[in-house]
């Protein structure tokens, strides 16, 4: 990303490091089951873990009405104080936590959150569905062979399941359905109670669920089926041993495993071979969420993979490291999906990265601070295309809920959160969901945009000329050259309008 003029001030290195030989990289899961940790060093341009843990936390099991109970989030923080230890000697910028559906749903999941980036020292992305099917295949990707064969990859979860459609390394259909093996085993087997009459009513929720997106995942658009993840790597075991199947999944022996689980009244009397004592509670939720897709999408076979979320945030991770950034295309077809003026788009973004840089040190920037300026600043006129008046608002709605790859929930709550605030009376409303610390930062960061797409309408007519600008608690001032006034007179009156706006952030503009 050229920068549109020379650096006025010393600007420190915010760049991303690049990944060599021998580096460790590190991705941590927070499920809704389980939370799993992968340490993997870069090997000859692959991946090869070093480390691996599991922990069964559950904390889905603890979501009721929207909030996780506090007794959930303290299981989760002391897992997460033990997967610290691994973390240590690595690089935080080769860290990337992901939380997946319990922490989607949780009301209160920065409850969760704030303590766990605390002990991690590293953000906690919580990913949208769409967002995670797309993580799930990168990790099932790098496993197969690569060819051109179509494949349906399913990851049955705790509290979703995500199901994608992808040649190659390329998701194509990507869906999240609110079907998981902990959610299933509370509703419809409580108190770990097994019947018929339960795994009936389990599977016609199920059935329908899946109905709603079956006609798009029929076979004829896939040649293969692939599972990912705990469930149905479990349930292949489990097949296995009983010398139903050598190896895969089919529908005859889902069937003859649900037999052997209707044998028994409770899942904590489970006795099957190859079953984990962690797994007992949910199997045959599993079971019956695995019976319910085989029927609606008509497969007849399935083979599992050993990649699954975690591998995938690895490689996606590696991908930023190596400028090969999924977000720059999600941002650059949000430009072009909305009709935006894409000079316009590149100016913003620029430029609210040179003043971003400019004033790193003395506010606290990081490179991610950084990065989210520049994909606001690109993406701050795609609500033109509902309407011109108003525009910033419709932007930062298309921003917070569009399926934007390679953004986390809370990313697109920032990018939506900033544009919204580029113009006109800035409401404290727009803030709310940020804490007060986050809500700092972002006030310093809403200052710099809003300078930037002021000084887009001097910019676009020709080269700006040196001007400076410098920070100072929540000081900023732009120091203007002196044939300005003169020359761009709108965009001086818009300059010194925004010290009113900003000053209701407590952000004091000074203009000369």
């Amino acid at each position: 990303m050229l920068l549109p003029q020379p650096l006025l001030t010393p600007c420190p290195d915010v760049s991303s490091p690049e990944t060599n030989e021998g580096d460790l990289l590190a991705a941590v899961d927070l499920g809704s089951n389980s939370f799993h940790l992968i340490v993997a060093r870069m090997e000859h341009g692959e991946i090869r873990p070093v480390h691996t843990v599991a922990e069964k936390v559950q904390l889905g099991a603890g979501l009721v009405d929207h909030h996780i109970a506090q007794d959930a989030i303290d299981r989760g923080l002391a897992c997460l104080e033990r997967f610290a230890q691994l973390l240590q000697n690595i690089d935080p910028q080769r860290i990337r936590v992901v939380g997946t559906n319990a922490l989607r749903q949780a009301q209160n999941r920065r409850d969760f959150t704030g303590p766990a980036e605390g002990i991690l020292g590293v953000p906690v992305d919580v990913v949208y569905g769409r967002e995670e099917a797309r993580l799930v295949y990168l990790g099932v990707a790098h496993t197969l062979a690569d060819d051109e064969t179509s494949r349906l990859v399913i990851d049955i979860g705790g509290g979703s399941t995500e199901f994608i459609i992808g040649q190659r390394f390329e998701p194509k259909r990507l869906e999240s359905l609110q079907l998981g093996c902990v959610s299933y085993a509370q509703d419809y087997f409580p108190d770990g109670e097994i019947s018929r009459g339960n795994f009936a009513r389990a599977f016609a929720a199920a059935r329908l669920e899946i109905s709603h997106m079956s006609r798009n995942y029929q076979r004829g658009f896939w040649t293969e089926a692939v599972g990912s993840s705990g469930t149905l790597q479990a349930i292949e075991t489990l097949i296995a041993l009983e010398g139903w199947r050598e190896n895969g999944i089919d529908y005859r022996s889902l069937e003859k495993l649900k037999k052997r689980l209707l044998k028994y009244e409770n899942s904590a009397d489970i006795d099957i071979d190859g079953l984990s004592g962690k797994r007992k509670h949910v199997i045959t939720s599993g079971v019956a969420i695995a019976m319910a897709i085989f029927e609606g999408l008509n497969i007849e076979t399935m083979r599992t993979s050993k990649g699954a979320l975690r591998e995938g945030v690895i490689y996606d991770l590696v991908g930023r490291l190596s400028h090969e950034d999924v977000r720059e295309r999600s941002v650059n077809a949000m430009v072009a999906r909305y009709g935006a003026d894409p000079t316009a788009a590149e100016v913003v973004g620029n430029r609210v990265m040179w003043l971003a840089q400019s004033v790193a040190v003395s506010w606290e920037l990081t490179t991610r601070d950084i990065e989210m300026l520049f994909w606001a600043g690109k993406c701050h006129e795609v609500g033109a295309a509902i309407s011109q008046k108003h525009y910033h608002r419709h932007s930062a709605y298309l921003l917070e809920n569009s399926d934007m790859a390679g953004f986390s929930q809370g990313e697109q709550e920032i990018l939506a959160a900033l544009v919204r605030a580029q113009r006109g009376k800035i409401e404290r409303a727009t803030f709310e969901p940020f804490s007060s610390q986050e809500s700092v930062k972002l006030y310093r960061m809403v200052a710099l945009l809003r300078c930037a797409v002021i000084l887009k309408h001097a910019e676009l007519l020709g080269p700006l000329g040196d001007f400076s600008i410098e920070a100072s608690d929540q000081n900023l001032m732009l120091t203007l050259p002196e044939t300005w006034r003169e020359k761009y007179p709108l965009t001086t009156h818009e300059l010194e309008q925004s010290v009113s706006a900003l000053s209701r952030l407590n952000i004091a503009l000074k203009v000369c």
